[in-house]
Parts: C-alpha cells; sequence; structure tokens
C-alpha cells in the first residue's frame, strides 16, 4: 500500500491536573489542568508548531479538551470531542486517593503480575471498571475510522495515559511488566502511522519502560 494511504497520528498525553499532583484515581471523572498541566500544553504545542494537522481530535474530558486547544492555538482548526477517547473508566474508584486503591486491593493487584499478557488485557478489579481489551475496543476503533476517513493526512489526538498505555501494550511496544501505570508522562506522545488495518509506532517520547532484570 502507498504511503499516501496512511494516516500519520499524534496521540498525546492531557496536561497535569491537581488530581495527577495529589495521586486521585480519574478515570472518567471530569478534571481541569492546573497551572503546570497548561504550561505542559504550551510545550507540546511549541514542539508541534510546525507540524501541519489537519484534523484534531480530543476526549471531551475538560483536562483533555484543554490541551487540545492550547496546542490548537497554533494551527486554528476544530476540536472535534468525543467520548470514544476518555480515559479508562474506574467506577466507585473515581475521584479517591489511589493509594487507598492499591492497599485496598493489594492481594488482586500481585496477582496481576503473574497473569499472561491476555488474562491482563481481560483483567477487571470490579465488574463496573473497564478492562484494558474494552478499553482497546472503543480506542481502535476510532484510530481506523480516523486513518481510514483521512488517508495522507496528518491527525492529533489527545486522549489519556489509561488509553495510550493499553494501545502500546496491545501493538506490541511495551508490555505490562515493562510500562507502568505512572510509566506515561503528561505530555507525552505517540506518532503512528495507519491505514486502518496496520498501526506502526515511528515515536513514542515522554513514556519510560523499566528494565526488569
Amino acid at each position: 500500500m502507498a504511503a499516501s494511504e496512511y494516516a500519520t497520528i499524534y496521540i498525546v498525553r492531557h496536561g497535569e491536573t491537581d488530581w495527577n499532583v495529589k495521586n486521585i484515581v480519574q478515570g472518567q471523572s471530569d478534571s481541569v489542568l492546573n497551572e503546570k498541566g497548561k504550561k505542559q500544553a504550551k510545550s507540546v504545542s511549541e514542539k508541534f508548531k510546525d507540524a501541519t494537522f489537519d484534523v484534531i481530535f480530543s476526549s471531551d474530558l475538560s483536562r483533555a479538551k484543554q490541551t487540545a486547544e492550547i496546542i490548537n492555538m497554533e494551527h486554528k482548526l476544530v476540536v472535534n470531542t468525543t467520548k470514544l477517547l476518555r480515559e479508562k473508566f474506574l467506577g466507585k474508584y473515581e475521584g479517591g486517593s489511589r493509594k487507598i486503591y492499591e492497599e485496598e486491593n493489594k492481594a488482586i493487584l500481585e496477582k496481576l503480575e503473574k497473569l499472561t499478557e491476555e488474562e491482563n488485557r481481560k483483567f477487571k478489579i470490579s465488574d463496573e471498571v473497564e478492562s484494558d481489551e474494552e478499553v482497546l475496543v472503543r480506542f481502535i476503533t476510532i484510530l481506523r475510522e480516523i486513518a481510514v476517513t483521512y488517508p495522507g493526512k496528518t491527525i492529533l489526538v489527545v486522549t489519556h495515559n489509561g488509553m495510550m498505555r493499553a494501545l502500546l501494550i496491545h501493538l506490541g511496544w511495551a508490555s505490562y511488566d515493562d510500562l507502568p501505570w505512572e510509566g506515561i508522562e503528561n505530555g507525552a506522545h505517540i506518532k503512528l502511522e495507519s491505514n486502518g488495518v496496520e498501526f506502526i509506532i515511528k515515536e513514542a517520547e515522554g513514556i519510560n519502560k523499566i528494565n526488569k532484570k
């Protein structure tokens, strides 16, 4: 397939929020960028100022939409928001302390380390919480739609940590063992090329894998 039939997609994590700083579980609960988060979004905007984006998509959650709008100041496009790009739904844990969440579920979380990649993808800490597999269904769906609709174009997608982590593991760039939840920085980005079938990672910046010996 010709290179012109591939869309170039930049996937960016939103800037920092106070919930990030306080280690509060966000999920699909809404929160806004703090001052550092706004500066991070401006840094991403500066990094991409010479990029020729044709379309911008964003999660409809405020922290992602704000990030997209700040980046868009250099590009003057419409920011298209969608629920498909929202963070992983974490149910009753949203709005609570991540430390408490980890303490309450310590035994279960320890078992995760012994699961296969497939078991990890299907894992749900409770029925109401999304699995990575469920997250991927909606994320891959919209990425395929974007790639097929905009071949040869360059698209910005602003989303969340859990979405990006699930995608990187799904595409084989990382594993559950070497990409912890906190491994993706605010403002990190993935650059990939896709024709709606293939997804080829070209860059992954601000994403920190760990080496386990």
